[in-house]
């Protein structure tokens, strides 16, 4: 990177901070899925995972930094050696790799947590970058709870981390404490009190709680911020963090007031929305700005009337423009591969052989059930099931429902486990729960069902039906997303897919199924 003032560089960490919310956990390949388009995004870095965190963490980010071109590849660490190391060994492969480290600098965090004073946190700092450096090129480094440190130990520490190698100096607002004029001067007094900080790129991660991560961000930029670290949808732990739609678009529709560009392709971001929405499981509220459905709807007729007349009276971004449209995909259950091929590539979708064969199999599947095919059907099918992991230790071969007023409902479930058609009925108060009731008879897994949420994909009697469940085993939490013009079979086909990630996290569950007489 080099340091041109007119350029944000967007650093991505909706693999790391955003895969941190409540209730939102990955497979390798969907943290794979999403990287790979946060790549053709034109993010300029994306911090993969926290390598020591877990194995499966390190996995990821390792797959990552070696399938991934374009972006830096970027691992956490904490200033500790093991980290360190484990986080080399994850970014070792990527044409491009950078470790990013950080201890934090409050008096807060130093002495309720750390438990250390300001001269060991000096050392931990110095001694955590010098390692990083003789590792790799690229090193960042974060004070974290910046914004609440003692400013003028904070710009030593900055100071003492330059000396040691570091190559960008990122300043958080972990807690997201900050308001915007204040974030914006504490940016531009560390800027003037750390010396050779002109050998670095000025970073700023905020965080949401007061709801003002991107004007923190925007804030940070205009007082001399070079990079700014964001989420797909504001993800992140607790109110999130900022949002990449938000900043990017920001500064791309501000750019004669603000002066500044990015390298995002912006017609990539509903997809990247889309798809991170999708298999985080986390849904998008309706008046998200820049990607929530209402974000382009207008029901007042005034509204109505200015924008028939002339779309930028109420519209101040296209919405084409980032990818949203309502084309409709003038295709049916007699359409041809080539047809369908040239439509999804028009989508951004370049589908080639066995993957190829596999979409227009779940397109036809779905053009003898709805009507009216929408691009939006297709760009959510292709990510749910093309992109998702196609393993099934289960998979749902029949469903069959009986329900009414003041009657029980019956479900009749037929599960085809390892290879082996079963078949099981139960009773309940509703037919989802008896779905799952019989479900459950069949795989014997000790699960529970933790949270139920459904959202229509598109418009109309016959609109796709998304449902995201979570399912808690233990400790451990499962995602789960389903997909059917019929509710309760997305229903089933949720809770299946939460299953199934439990099975390939503990194979050793397969056993505990009985095979019913």
């Amino acid at each position: 990177m080099s340091g041109d003032d007119k350029r944000v560089y967007i650093f991505d960490t909706t693999l790391r901070d955003g895969e941190q919310s409540p209730g939102v956990s990955l497979n390798i390949e969907e943290k794979l899925a999403i990287a790979q388009q946060l790549a053709r995004l034109g993010v300029d870095v994306i911090e993969a995972g926290f390598p020591i965190a877990s194995e499966g963490d390190f996995n990821a980010v390792s797959r990552i930094a070696k399938e991934v071109t374009g972006p830096i590849i970027c691992g956490l660490s904490r200033t500790e050696t093991a980290d360190i190391k484990r986080a080399y060994e994850a970014v070792k492969g990527a044409n491009r790799p950078r470790i990013h480290t950080f201890v934090a600098t409050s008096q807060i965090h130093m002495s309720h947590k750390l438990c250390k004073t300001t001269e060991q946190v000096k050392e931990m700092a110095y001694e955590g970058v010098k390692l990083a450096k003789s590792l790799v090129e690229d090193v960042e480094f974060s004070a974290e709870d910046a914004f609440r440190s003692d400013l003028d130990f904070l710009c030593e520490v900055f100071d003492i981390a330059i000396q040691a190698g570091a190559t960008v100096i990122n300043i958080p607002d972990t807690v997201g404490y900050a308001t915007p004029w204040e974030f914006g001067e504490f940016v531009k007094a560390v800027r003037l009190g750390v010396p050779n900080i002109d050998k670095t790129i000025i970073s700023v991660h905020c965080h949401n709680d007061l709801g003002l991560a991107v004007a923190n961000s925007l804030a940070a930029i205009r007082n001399g911020a070079q990079q700014v670290e964001v989420a797909v949808n504001g993800i992140g732990e607790r109110a999130g963090n900022a949002s990449l739609e938000e900043v990017v678009m920001a500064l791309y529709t501000r750019r004669n007031y603000l002066g500044f560009t990015t390298n995002i392709n912006i017609r990539e971001i509903y997809r990247t929305s889309r798809m991170t929405s999708t298999l985080t499981g986390m849904q998008i509220q309706p008046n998200k700005a820049i990607v929530g459905k209402n974000a382009f709807a207008h029901e007042s007729g005034i509204h109505q009337d200015g924008v028939i007349k002339e779309r930028e009276t109420y519209e101040i971004m296209n919405p084409e423009m980032l990818g949203i449209t309502s084309k409709k995909l003038v295709l049916g259950k007699l359409s041809g591969r080539h047809a369908f091929k040239l439509q999804l590539k028009s989508l951004g979708y370049n589908l080639e052989g066995e993957t190829l064969e596999k979409a227009f199999f779940e397109f036809k599947q779905l053009a003898d059930r709805k009507k009216e095919i929408l691009d939006e059907d297709l760009i959510i099918l292709m990510d749910s099931q093309i992109l998702g992991s196609s393993e099934e230790y289960y998979h749902l071969e029949y469903l069959q429902v009986s329900s009414g007023t003041n009657i029980a409902a019956t479900s009749t479930v037929g599960l085809r486990m390892n290879g082996k058609l079963l078949e099981e009925a139960a009773c309940a108060d509703g037919p989802v729960e008896a779905a799952y009731s019989a479900i459950n008879k069949m795989t014997k897994l000790p699960v529970r069902l933790e949270t139920y949420s459904i959202s229509a994909v598109t418009g109309g009697t016959d609109a796709q039906g998304e449902v995201v469940v979570s399912v808690s085993m233990g400790s451990n939490t499962f995602m789960g997303r389903g997909l059917s013009v019929d509710i309760i079979e997305a229903s089933a086909r949720a809770y299946i897919n939460a299953l199934n990630k439990i099975i390939k996290v503990y194979p050793d569950l397969k056993n505990v199924s009985v095979v019913s007489e």
